[in-house]
């Protein structure tokens, strides 16, 4: 008994036949996997201060300020100290030879009296003194300026308290007030220190 072409076409292909022109079926499109879920933040523990604890945070920080300006004063005070004694050190080399300077200077006035002396003397025999002392002065001099020294001389100037000592006025209606109208002795320096001032008589005006 022949079966039918139906039966035989279902018994090939159990599914349903392609119809000629269309397109094949489609694969089924499998489910995406869920995203995983994002792990969780662990969460932050805000530290609590108590009273006592931040009261002792403050003290702290007030004694690192006073230790820190203590420092800063320490170092300016080093600094300072620093450089006067680097100032000090040049100042003493400087004048180093202060004192034997001032001890000098009587010699030096005793040569200018015997200078003055031997002048007024007419014979050979002063003139001879003269010329010998004349030498023997300017070779001390040519030392003492070597060395730094340099005369103050306040003839014919006004008085100054600085390098002048004044040990009388006179009156004068010729010499304005305040003028030095004798110098009775030289002023020295060294350098720009007074080693001794000069001694003046200074004028004064006349009275009424």
């Amino acid at each position: 008994m022949k079966k039918t072409d139906a039966e035989n076409t279902a018994r090939k292909s159990p599914g349903t036949a392609p119809v000629d022109g269309a397109p094949p079926a489609s694969a089924p499109v499998e489910a995406a996997p869920e995203a995983e879920a994002a792990e969780p933040l662990a969460p932050i523990e805000v530290a609590t201060i108590s009273p006592e604890q931040l009261e002792e945070l403050k003290q702290r920080a007030a004694k690192a300020d006073e230790h820190w300006d203590r420092l800063l004063r320490t170092t300016a005070d080093f600094d300072n100290f620093r450089k006067r004694a680097a100032r000090e050190k040049v100042e003493a080399v400087r004048f180093a030879n202060e004192g034997l300077i001032a001890k000098l200077l009587p010699v030096l006035d005793s040569f200018e009296m015997a200078l003055s002396a031997a002048q007024n003397a007419g014979d050979e025999a002063g003139k001879s003194l003269q010329a010998g002392v004349t030498m023997i002065y300017q070779q001390l001099r040519a030392v003492l300026q070597e060395a730094g020294v340099e005369e103050v001389d306040a003839t014919g100037k006004m008085f100054d308290p600085n390098l002048h000592e004044a040990i009388s006025q006179q009156e004068s209606a010729e010499i304005p007030e305040g003028q030095v109208m004798q110098q009775l002795r030289k002023g020295y320096k060294l350098r720009e220190r007074l080693l001794r001032p000069a001694t003046v008589i200074v004028a004064k005006a006349p009275s009424a």
